[in-house]
């Protein structure tokens, strides 16, 4: 069985046992939490979609860890004007494992 998400503004296929990156979510590491923003949900051949959301499903989650993703160099130049920018980003996500889904 799997499922396809939405959070932290992304959508995501998930299946039971995976770990995955996401948006940052305020939750303790090794505290388990519910995403209710379920859109679709399959098993072999039949599939049900949500309108946009299916009611009453609900994936159950444990936060493994937080963290911050590799450094993202942005550099910006304009050619003969003596103009040039240098900066970077890093991105915070929160790892999660996918325990369970529910329908």
């Amino acid at each position: 069985m799997y499922a396809v998400i939405k959070t932290g503004g992304k959508q995501y296929r998930v299946v039971a046992g995976e770990k995955l990156k996401i948006e940052q979510i305020p939750a303790d590491v090794g505290a388990e939490i519910t995403l209710e923003e379920v859109l679709m949900l399959g098993e072999g051949e039949s599939v049900q979609i949500g309108t946009p959301l299916i009611t009453g499903a609900s994936i159950k989650a444990t936060v493994l860890s937080q963290g911050r993703h590799d450094k993202v160099t942005i550099f910006k130049m304009r050619r003969r004007k003596h103009y040039q920018k240098h900066q970077g980003h890093r991105q915070n996500y929160t790892e999660i494992r996918i325990d369970g889904i529910s329908a």
